[in-house]
């Protein structure tokens, strides 16, 4: 059976100690908080690894806003799984793993804390003169591969992406390496947009409201729709928008799209127009991992640009306000990541993040 998310386990205390660490978390929906545990050891065949940045994903946001279905998770729960650290213990039959190698971690959920362990089948090496930020979003790489392998993408194809966040313009810079005729993108904001150009997106379309078809925007340029259609939104909606935007033997890839649907699936239109949909997840662990390692080769081999779309920088302590920045829908706010190194939690971010934090309340919805 093909491996699932783990959530490593923590032994948790009352309070702050020798021996202990910090880790968030969430106890009901909207609310994030630090607890504090006792620090893990590897068993005989885990590496634990000294975490030192965590991304907030659109996963981790969808369980914060309480909009997972409830057969997936239940409160209170651990979030993050875009991680990237330093191995500080290995396990006596663990081989090919050292002391002080850099990793991003893959398959493991609950990484918001200064310390995790994990099999080595959910690491994969990043180089020593590497930017450890910037390795973090190596994590989502094996699902871009794989739904880039699975639309099919070729020179006669026209593509089209549906949402711009962190994951949008990660798939769109994805995207542009299988050259499409044509790579469409859409978004609420032109910042975004603007940044999907720079990474090789060929069209871009502003949408003026959440609510708005993708094709009342984008039909009147391409009216039999598009041959892959890719939602990197998050609400499970975006699927339904999606069937209407694609051509006649067209595939839609779920990156995004993967959350509750508010609105019926017409599965007939569907198979009225033999759509194919699939999902973006590796099968096998086998193809799980080797996607992680090209992944991880093209973004350090400069390929894919992680660094462009981080915009915000928390410590672990304030991940409360990191969240509740993240939830909002604005164009100035793109990737927020997590600073696990507690020794960096002396208000150097405190400046930068004053302005996005000091405006919250313009775009409360």
């Amino acid at each position: 059976m093909v491996r699932k998310m783990v959530v490593p386990d923590m032994k948790w205390v009352d309070e702050q100690a020798a021996g202990t660490q910090q880790v968030a978390v969430m106890e009901e929906i909207g609310k994030i908080d630090i607890k504090y545990a006792e620090i893990p050891h590897a068993d005989d065949y885990q590496i634990r690894v000294a975490v030192k940045w965590v991304g907030i994903c659109g996963s981790d946001l969808e369980v914060y806003r309480g909009v997972r279905s409830p057969e997936f998770l239940t409160y209170p729960m651990r979030l993050g799984h875009e991680v990237a650290g330093v191995i500080d213990e290995v396990g006596k039959h663990v081989v090919g793993f050292e002391v002080g190698d850099q990793v991003a971690l893959r398959y493991v959920w609950g990484a918001f804390a200064e310390y995790v362990t994990v099999d080595p089948f959910s690491a994969v090496k990043l180089p020593d003169d590497f930017e450890l930020m910037h390795g973090s979003l190596v994590e989502i790489t094996p699902t871009i591969l794989t739904g880039m392998e699975r639309g099919e993408i070729s020179q006669a194809k026209n593509v089209l992406i549906t949402g711009q966040g962190v994951s949008g313009l990660q798939l769109t810079q994805f995207a542009k390496l299988y050259s499409p005729k044509n790579l469409v993108v859409t978004d609420l904001f032109e910042d975004k947009l603007a940044i999907a150009r720079e990474f090789g997106a060929t069209k871009t379309y502003q949408i003026p409201n959440k609510d708005t078809p993708t094709m009342d925007i984008v039909g009147k340029d391409f009216p039999d729709g598009f041959d892959v259609v890719i939602p990197a939104l998050l609400e499970g909606d975006a699927v339904i928008d999606a069937l209407d935007a694609t051509a006649q033997n067209g595939r839609i890839v779920m990156y995004g799209g993967i959350g509750k649907t508010t609105k019926p699936m017409d599965f007939f239109k569907m198979h009225r127009r033999r759509v194919d949909i699939f999902t973006t997840e590796p099968k096998r662990d086998v193809d799980n991992h080797r996607l992680f390692r090209e992944g991880r080769d093209m973004v350090v081999n400069g390929l894919i640009n992680t660094e462009r779309t981080v915009t915000n920088i928390f410590p672990l302590s304030q991940i409360d306000k990191a969240f509740a920045l993240r939830n909002q829908t604005r164009g100035d706010v793109i990737h927020i990541m997590i600073d696990a190194d507690v020794t960096h939690d002396d208000g150097r971010y405190d400046e930068a993040n004053s302005h996005a934090l000091a405006t919250m309340d313009q775009y409360e919805e």
